[in-house]
């Protein structure tokens, strides 16, 4: 079995910009005299690899600990794009694979989504899509990517580490922290390639 960790650390990852800087706490340590090391986390929900849920751009709706873990869990296909803007025609054309749900672009950091092809996703049947970019969108049009694929009910996996992932077809394991009345979560993602539960064929 051969697992590839996609996930990004929390400490190490740039905070998108205006969003506050990570740290960690060093409430005990051994070193110090304590009888042991005790550490809090203190992080934006947005940093490195995360979910976001419907209620980061839509008032009302549905936090992280309302998203189906099953949307998290099982076959995706990557798929690479070039970098910069997504169009509807390249969706069209490369999105989705057939029979898969879950779609993680590879756009090496620097791809993104146009509206078209955010409604493309959004129309397609996928039900979870990642990006290996800070934010799925760009500025300007960052809060219109995000309703129209959040609006359908997509979440949004963003700050993936797909640099060693070639395109093709995966088990995908990415859940989120259960953290109630958010609209993001940090989460630990990985891709199987090979397992007895899956062989990806």
């Amino acid at each position: 079995m051969e697992i590839v960790d996609i996930s990004r650390d929390i400490l190490k990852t740039p905070v998108y910009p205006g969003d506050p800087e990570c740290y960690i706490d060093n409430a005990k340590s051994i070193r110090a005299g304590d009888d042991c090391n005790l550490n809090a986390l203190y992080t934006c929900l947005h940093t490195a690899t995360h979910v976001d849920a419907p209620s980061h751009f839509i008032g009302g709706a549905g936090n992280v600990e309302s998203l189906p873990l099953d949307l998290f869990i099982g076959d995706c296909c990557v798929v690479e794009a070039p970098p910069g803007p997504i169009t509807g025609a390249f969706a069209e054309q490369h999105f989705p694979w057939s029979g898969c749900e879950r779609l993680l672009i590879k756009g090496n950091g620097f791809a993104h989504l146009m509206e078209s092809s955010a409604y493309y996703i959004a129309d397609s049947g996928i039900k979870l899509v990642g990006i290996d970019a800070p934010t799925i969108g760009t500025h300007g049009t960052n809060d219109v990517i995000h309703k129209a694929l959040l609006g359908a009910g997509v979440p949004i996996i963003e700050g993936l580490d797909l640099s060693l992932v070639e395109p093709g077809r995966y088990f995908l394991l990415a859940q989120p922290l259960k953290i109630s009345g958010v609209e993001a979560a940090p989460l630990r993602a990985v891709l199987v390639k090979e397992h007895l539960f899956w062989s990806g064929r």
